[in-house]
């Protein structure tokens, strides 16, 4: 049960991830450097912040 709640929970992240990068880095890491490493790559680029934030997601 729990290993489906949490594949469950990394599709919720990787879907708020599109939309808005740095929720999906702050719901997997918190605040944290690759939160602020990904707010710094949405803004030079949206594709870069979402690119970064699938990677910070699958890799935890």
């Amino acid at each position: 049960m729990y290993i489906y709640l949490r594949k469950n929970m990394d599709v919720v992240r990787i879907i708020c991830a599109i939309i808005l990068p740095p929720l999906g880095v702050f719901l997997q890491v918190g605040i944290g450097p690759q939160f602020w490493i990904n707010i710094l790559l949405t803004l030079l680029g949206y594709i870069p912040g979402i690119v970064h934030a699938v990677w910070v997601i699958a890799k935890k």
